[in-house]
């Protein structure tokens, strides 16, 4: 092993020629920025030449000592796909009950049911009635609503005869009033010169009708008659009703 003043006298040789080795390359620079100082301040006048030369000397000595320049920008990317759905969330917490609210309008919905007919007929062959004041016939009638109308017809022969005028009167009564809803069903007969005697050849028999509407009756069993009387303010003559023939009332009942 050699002694430590042999390995000192190495150290020192190696750092000698360490010192004095350049690069070739820089040794290169050097020797350039010397030609250039010779052509510049001697014989060489060309100021274009010597700016030049200057400047790829400049160059040059930029690229040794910074070799990586930063570049222009690239162009942009194009956008990525979606990215996939996420795990849903956790429920909330549920909120408070809300303030109370008005109080509503009570609202009832009426079905009706359809309507139906509802009608009869009583009649009577040769009633031969010859009553001048009183109840002529009945005919009993289920009436289904209250909400509804009667429309009843009488028909059948009616005769007048008197001395002086008279006056005689067929109407029609409902559970034993007369109509309210709204007036009266009647007819009259008046004669204003009456035949010498009750037993003259003026004994005239016509078919004849009273006919109308009421209103206002309640539902259930309706006693409906055809009655004669007086009229207001004249005496009543000799009547009948119903001779020789069919008499018939005819009740129904309507919608309003």
């Amino acid at each position: 092993m050699a002694s430590l003043p042999a390995r000192l006298v190495l150290f020192i040789l190696f750092v000698i020629s360490f010192c004095g080795t350049e690069k070739p390359r820089q040794r290169g620079l050097r020797q350039r920025d010397a030609e250039y100082v010779e052509r510049c301040t001697g014989r060489d006048t060309d100021k274009q030449n010597c700016t030049r030369h200057s400047t790829d000397a400049q160059s040059t000595r930029v690229n040794v000592y910074s070799e990586c320049l930063q570049g222009p920008s690239g162009i942009p990317g194009r956008e990525g796909n979606p990215g996939v759905n996420g795990i849903p969330g956790t429920p909330g917490i549920p909120g408070r009950d809300g303030l109370k609210g008005e109080k509503g309008e009570c609202m009832r919905e009426i079905f009706e049911e359809p309507w139906r007919s509802n009608y009869k007929q009583c009649a009577w062959n040769s009633l031969n009635y010859g009553i001048d004041l009183g109840k002529i016939a009945e005919c009993t009638f289920t009436k289904l609503r209250s909400d509804s109308a009667l429309r009843v017809l009488f028909s059948g022969s009616l005769r007048l005869k008197c001395k002086t005028a008279c006056c005689q009167r067929w109407y029609f009564t409902f559970n034993g009033a007369e109509c309210t809803g709204p007036l009266p069903i009647e007819s009259i007969i008046y004669l204003d010169q009456g035949s010498p005697e009750f037993n003259s050849t003026i004994n005239i028999h016509r078919t004849s009708s009273v006919e109308g509407m009421c209103e206002g009756i309640h539902a259930g069993l309706v006693d409906v008659a055809i009655w004669v009387g007086t009229c207001a303010d004249y005496p009543r003559g000799d009547a009948s009703t119903g001779w020789n023939s069919v008499s018939r009332i005819i009740i129904e009942e309507l919608p309003k």
